[in-house]
């Protein structure tokens, strides 16, 4: 089942189905994503879901919200931690790795 977003409340229709197809690295594999479309979005299209695991129960976390309020999507891209897919553009080349605990960031709580 694929659960590529192809109607993005925010980014639309067209511009994700006209969309030029990138390769990124997810926890060292590349995968291949639509340009624009939200991270999040390429990671559901291959089914992964756990995107990061809770620092205390290390509880693995996935899409929740959808719209960059919670973090459940958080991971580390590009080396940076607590990076909300639900809301961050593909970008031909884009590292992304699952996180763990606060994955060395500010945000407190996750």
């Amino acid at each position: 089942m694929c659960m590529r977003i192809n109607d993005h409340i925010i980014l639309g229709e067209e511009k994700l189905n006209d969309a030029d197809m990138v390769e990124i690295t997810v926890d060292g594999k590349p995968i291949q994503a639509k340009k624009g479309e939200p991270i999040l979005s390429a990671l559901l299209a291959k089914n992964i879901m756990i995107n990061r695991y809770t620092l205390k129960r290390k509880e693995p976390r996935g899409l929740f919200c959808g719209i960059g309020q919670c973090t459940c999507c958080a991971m580390i891209v590009n080396g940076k931690a607590n990076v909300r897919t639900c809301i961050v553009p593909v970008e031909a080349g884009m590292v992304v790795e699952t996180q763990h605990g606060i994955g060395g960031g500010e945000i407190r709580g996750i």
